[in-house]
């Protein structure tokens, strides 16, 4: 039986890059997959199409989680679609960079609103309908939440809070049988950033113990194991996803 047979979870940012990857991992070991998106509907219904050609459930919802209605919206609609759910990844983000000297409130907003803002109201949201005991929160941080790189900086507070709210949460939702954990990846090779890779990936490269910029099923396996029964010890905390760089 695959790991995840029987359950359902909603995949929100699992439209493109490291949610797609999760989004087909998650469908892979068995369990029915929304894929939720903020814009990149096409790209959602590939990942819906291919799912169901490989003979699993799926369906795709849309919403922009930084309005608190949206997010409650898509896991409302998630639920009432299987039934049921018991896992939520949140891949969801935004972040380019800025330096001090072009930052503004819109720019901090934009980023908060998304980042944080989404993950607490995602995470609201799910607590009221994940399966207890066994379900499964896992949220995405960041390797510069511990190391921001100049011009991060903002970005960089946004996942630190999803650290701090991970663990937070983990205590408030542990007794009723539900974990929450996050992941936080290094440079992974997605098209958002291409930029950076062809910026720095030499760099990137010669700093990583095994050699190589990282990819998105990379992270997938990763939220795979948190997704199911096998992590079921492991709550409050964020893996840090970086192939050892230095």
């Amino acid at each position: 039986m695959p790991r995840l047979a029987g359950k359902a979870a909603l995949v929100v940012g699992g439209s493109r890059g490291i949610g797609a990857a999760v989004a087909r991992r998650l469908a892979a070991e068995g369990a029915s997959v929304a894929v939720g998106f903020r814009v990149a509907s096409t790209e959602a219904d590939v990942i819906v199409a291919e799912i169901r050609a490989a003979g699993g459930q799926a369906a795709a919802f849309g919403g922009n989680i930084a309005d608190a209605g949206a997010a409650a919206g898509m896991v409302g609609a998630a639920h009432a679609a299987f039934g049921c759910l018991d896992i939520l990844v949140n891949t969801a983000g935004v972040g380019p960079y800025r330096p001090l000297a072009a930052v503004d409130e819109d720019y901090v907003r934009t980023i908060f609103d998304t980042n944080v803002l989404g993950a607490i109201m995602l995470t609201k949201a799910a607590a009221d309908v994940l399966r207890r005991p066994g379900g499964r929160i896992v949220h995405f941080a960041s390797r510069l939440a511990y190391s921001p790189i100049p011009t991060s900086t903002v970005y960089a507070a946004s996942k630190a809070a999803v650290v701090a709210l991970t663990h937070g949460y983990a205590k408030e939702l542990g007794p009723s049988g539900i974990t929450v954990n996050a992941v936080a990846p290094g440079v992974i090779e997605t098209d958002m950033t291409t930029g950076i890779i062809a910026e720095r990936g030499d760099s990137i490269r010669s700093l990583t113990p095994l050699g190589r910029i990282g990819q998105p099923d990379d992270i997938a396996g990763i939220v795979a194991f948190l997704a199911s029964d096998d992590a079921g010890w492991i709550t409050g905390r964020t893996i840090i996803a970086d192939g050892g760089y230095n």
